[in-house]
This record gives C-alpha cells, structure tokens and sequence, in this order.
C-alpha cells in the first residue's frame, strides 16, 4: 500500500479522526498559551538571556515533570485514557484562567513559575496519552503514517496557535485576554474528547494487575518492569537512546540559536526584530518538520526505518557546519530546515517503533519515559550549553562537537541495530 492509501485508509477512521481532533484542539490551545506566556516572561525589553538564564529556565520548567514521569505512566497503564484525554484539557481550563489572574496581578518569580510549571506538565501528560492511544485506532501498517501525520500536524497546529495569539494579543493588548483565550480552548478540546467512547482507547488492562493505587504505590518497581520489558524489545529501547541523544544535540543547538538571535544579531534593544527573526527560524525548522512528515512514509516504503534514521542523523551532523558555521541568518535558516526535518524524522520512527514493539500494558509507562528522556537531555543540554557557550552564542567549537556527536550516535545506532529483530506487541 502507498503512503498516499495509508493517509486516505486513516483519514477514513471514524476514531482516528476524532483522536485526531483532540490533538489539533489542544496544540493550537498550547500555541495560543505559550505565544502569551513569551511576550510576558521570555522576550521582555528588561530581559536579555544568558545561556545560564535559559539553562535554569528549562530546569524549571522540565525537571519537575521527569520526575512524576513514571507515575503519570502507572494512571495511562490504569485508566481509562479517553477519560484522561477530556479531564486533563478541563483540568488546564481552571489552570489558565488561574494564571490569567496572576498575570493581571503582575505576579513574577518563583510562584508564577510554579504555575507554569503545572500547565505544561498537564501538557506533557496529554501527549503521552494521545501517543499511546493511537495504536487502538489504527491498523499496524498504518502506525508510520499515523505517526508522520499527527505529531507534525500537532506541531503545525501550536505554530498557528501562537499566530493567533499574538494576534490576539494585538488586537486585545492583554496577556490577560489571550490567556482567558486559551482558557476557553482549552474546554473546547475536553468536549471533542468526550466523542470517543470511554474504554476504546485502553488500557488493554490484565484483571489480574493492580489498581491504580497499589500501582502508584510500586511505582519504581512498575518502572523497572517497563525497563525490564524495553530489554525485550530491542528496537524500541535502541530507538529511545537515538533519540535521547539526538535531543541532547538539538538542545544544545536550540540555546545557541536562541543566543545568536538574541545577543549576536540583535543589540538589547532590538527585541522585536530579535523575536520576529528567530520566530522566522522557527517557522523554517517547522517547514522541515513538515517535509519529514511528508517524506517519512514515502522513504519507508523503500528503504528501512533503521537506514532512514541513520541517514537523518548524518545529515544532521553536516548541516550543522555546513552551512551552519557561516554563522548568518540565511546559513542558520538551512540549518534549522534540515535540523527540523531529522528531529521529526526520527521522532515519527521512534514512535512506530515503541507503538508496534512495547505490549499496550506497558506503552503508557514507555512513552511516559519517552518524554522523560525528551525532558532531561534537553535540560542536560541547556545545562551544558549554559557551561560552554558565550553570551552570543557563537563557538564554532561547540558546534563542531554537536556535529561529531550526531555523527558518533549514527555510528552506534548503525552497529547495534545490525542484529536486532523487532518483536511483535501484543494487542
């Protein structure tokens, strides 16, 4: 079957669909959400972002939920994830517009950290949730176009949302009012998961297993089982540690992007030309995600997951110095295109991988732990970043070893997966 017959054989489930609009809903409400979080915290005339700054900033923001990680895993291995889907978008309903108030009380520091601390990581939980639902909607063959389509049409959506929240935000002039925005969108993606039937998304849960309670309470055991089941599933476990480092790389290059457009391009007071520049760069690496998802499902077809991961990640390694180490804006806007197009690239095969080799039992603590894995190398790579890059965010030494990283992981994930065979999950 084409790529083109898989995407209208999806398009034509009824609980795809549905699944599908869930996701869409609640990523364009993020859009909306962070596009007035940034004019508030992020890109303030007062503030000019050192690499430091941005480290602690992500620890923040990330850290926290990588820790509630393996139990957010135990509630999607336990409960009904329609339900979580629905009661997770309701719940941010109440968040935001608590948020709304604080922001319209001029609130800073840690308290107003904290809050948005509990946001995102409700967001976290969703994706988590959405991922691994999806094999219960769609058949095995189409799991790599379901997984091109809906992460990068989700991703898509929050581009557009934080169009519309910045144009809100212009013509409301409120961070209050895009928020009380976001807030009312945010329900609206809780009522569209409603139109799924309640147990059709899973978990496929053994009677003989725990509840929710004693599960929570052997949460560290419930994780070692799941690593214990990755160990048996050597496609998907080997996959996870591609993309572990690859997001390492990535974080480090996205810090450095930021610092470039920041403090190297722009003086401190051109905040709005920085903004508008680096959302430009943004856009391009999003275009890149797009492609992948357009090319993923064709590329697949002819040649293996495993040779296209490899081929990412080596295109990665070069674009990164060629032309990346011309350090202009047009060279970076290359960079940041083939850097997008690798990132959802080997996203959208990892994904396929956990979905077709982790058993339903355990996929909620796996993706879970994918997104812990996503967190920490991120926040270890803003850790070490902070570390090694100067205040403008050019080190063509950096770069040099973000590019023999990519290359040395395309090395290893070339040799361990020579041998591996992928084993079949149970539905």
């Amino acid at each position: 079957m084409t790529a083109l017959r898989h995407l209208v054989h999806l398009l034509r489930g009824t609980w795809f669909r549905r699944l599908f609009a869930v996701r869409i809903a609640s990523q364009l409400t993020d859009g909306v959400f962070q596009a007035a979080l940034a004019a508030y915290v992020v890109f303030s005339p007062e503030r000019a972002p050192t690499p430091g700054a941005i480290a602690a900033a992500l620890a923040v923001v990330l850290l926290p939920f990588s820790a509630l990680g393996p139990f957010v895993g135990v509630f999607l291995d336990r409960w009904s994830r329609r339900q979580v889907l629905a009661r997770a978008n309701f719940a941010r309903v109440g968040l935001v517009a608590l948020l709304a108030v604080a922001v319209h009380a001029d609130l800073r520091g840690p308290l107003l950290f904290a809050m948005i601390l509990v946001c995102l990581s409700v967001n976290r939980f969703l994706l988590a949730g959405l991922s691994a639902a999806l094999p219960h909607v769609v058949a095995r063959e189409d799991l790599v176009t379901a997984n091109a389509l809906t992460p990068t049409a989700g991703t898509l959506a929050a581009l557009v949302g934080a169009g519309i929240g910045t144009l809100a935000h212009g013509l409301l002039g409120s961070d209050v009012g895009v928020l009380l925005l976001a807030a009312a969108l945010f329900g609206v993606a809780g009522l569209l998961a409603l139109r799924i039937p309640r147990d059709l998304l899973g978990p496929d849960v053994d009677p003989e297993h725990p509840g929710v309670r004693e599960a929570v309470g052997n949460a560290a055991r419930g994780l070692v089982e799941g690593l214990r089941h990755l160990e048996q599933r050597r496609p998907a476990a080997y996959g996870l540690t591609a993309i572990g480092a690859h997001r390492f790389f990535y974080g480090v290059s996205t810090v450095a992007l930021i610092l470039l457009y920041r403090n190297y391009f722009h003086d401190s007071t051109e905040v709005d030309a920085a903004f508008a520049q680096l959302s430009l760069a943004l856009l391009v690496s999003g275009a890149g995600f797009v492609t992948a998802a357009v090319l993923t499902p064709l590329v697949t077809e002819r040649v293996s997951q495993r040779t296209w991961v490899l081929a990412l990640l080596v295109g990665a390694a070069v674009t990164q110095v060629v032309p990346g180490a011309l350090y202009t804006q047009p060279a970076l806007l290359v960079s940041a295109f083939f850097l997008g197009l690798a990132s959802q690239g080997i996203k959208i095969v990892v994904d396929t991988l956990v979905q077709t080799n982790v058993d339903d039992e355990f996929r909620g603590r796996v993706f879970s732990l994918y997104d812990v894995i996503f967190n920490v190398a991120f926040v270890a790579a803003a850790a070490v970043a902070g570390a090694v890059l100067p205040r403008d965010g050019k080190s063509y030494v950096v770069l040099g070893l973000v590019a023999a990283g990519y290359g040395l992981t395309a090395a290893w994930y070339a040799r361990v997966t020579r041998v591996a065979r992928e084993v079949p999950a149970t539905t």
